[in-house]
């Protein structure tokens, strides 16, 4: 079976199929939040949980984020038809995670140079963004591109700096996906680059 269909299918058909709402993101007082898409959102999620676990992150969630439809779900946005990206949202300590850091990985773990796609993934839903939540993260997010985008990426990056709107929880059996579902789908694009250093 293609892997396409099998990503398609395999939510469908888990056991661990929980619908139920998820509960909100864990944001502690002085807590930041960094919302980033870099397709299919379950290898996403498990590769920053892996980096940052345990040095700083508080929480992180898959979601939906830029698009125009109400309460979209995972069906809808597969279709392509929302205008959402699939996207993780993380709340993390700044004392101990900067900003920077966080788009440094960001474009270390994913290919920013495919318009709408990524790895064998194809569709809007699957595009590069950061979405940024103050004037300061979007500084930082123009700062590091134009950096990756000379030094790591020949001039080829396409991913979006977008100010970030509404976001959307994914269903609760796609949080910590590849947690509950060991084996389970992960773009084959979503692995580390050994870049060297932007300083």
């Amino acid at each position: 079976m293609p892997a396409f269909i099998s990503r398609l299918m395999r939510p469908f058909t888990s056991t661990s199929l929980g619908m139920t709402s998820t509960s909100p993101i864990l944001s502690p007082d002085g807590a930041s939040k960094a919302t980033i898409a870099a397709g299919c959102f379950w290898g996403v999620e498990h590769m920053y949980r892996k980096e940052f676990g345990g040095k700083g992150l508080y929480d992180a969630r898959v979601g939906y984020i830029g698009g125009d439809a109400k309460n979209p779900s995972y069906r809808a946005v597969c279709a392509g038809n929302t205008g959402h990206a699939e996207a993780l949202q993380v709340t993390y300590d700044p004392n101990k995670i900067t900003y920077r850091q966080l788009l440094e990985f960001l474009y270390r773990m994913h290919d920013p140079t495919t318009v709408n796609s990524q790895g064998p993934d194809r569709g809007p839903q699957y595009r590069s963004g950061i979405f940024y939540h103050n004037d300061e993260q979007k500084s930082i997010a123009e700062e590091v591109t134009q950096l990756v985008n000379e030094k790591w990426w020949k001039g080829k990056v396409v991913t979006e700096i977008l100010p970030a709107g509404e976001w959307w929880d994914a269903e609760a059996y796609h949080q910590k996906y590849l947690e509950v579902n060991p084996g389970g789908y992960e773009c084959p694009s979503h692995f580390l680059r050994n870049f060297g250093s932007l300083d």
